[in-house]
């Protein structure tokens, strides 16, 4: 087995986002996935195709992470959130204190970086 880690569609996911040009996967029967699968994670349907979304949303909910996994070790405290964009729920890194978060404002898609291992991620930035 390769040590090497591959991100089958998640890198192009990310790329997408960066370029202002996000996108999710889409079955017959009308389930979103993101990050990109090879199956449709409601039904199993192995035939999907890539739709846009926008790049505007709604926070549907977020805790204030200070206990992180070591990737995130130098990154807390931080504000992690879950939001939709056009029916497709995405998570990542709210970018903004605490205290100016709350479920229902509106956010735009973008992308950060970890302090920690300088990977890229999704950001959520207020509206």
């Amino acid at each position: 087995m390769s040590d090497e880690i591959t991100n089958d569609g998640y890198d192009q996911a990310i790329e997408a986002i960066g370029a202002g040009e996000p996108y999710a996967l889409e079955c017959p029967n009308g389930h979103h996935s993101m990050p990109p699968r090879r199956v449709c994670p409601e039904c199993g349907e192995s035939e999907l195709e890539e739709v846009d979304i926008p790049t505007s949303g709604e926070l549907l909910t977020y805790n204030v992470t200070h206990v992180p996994t070591p990737d995130f070790a130098d990154d807390v405290p931080f504000v992690l959130g879950i939001a939709e964009f056009g029916g497709v729920r995405l998570t990542g890194r709210v970018q903004a204190d605490a205290d100016e978060v709350e479920v229902g404002i509106p956010v735009e898609l973008g992308l950060g970086e970890s302090e920690t291992t300088e990977r890229p991620l999704i950001t959520f930035d207020l509206a």
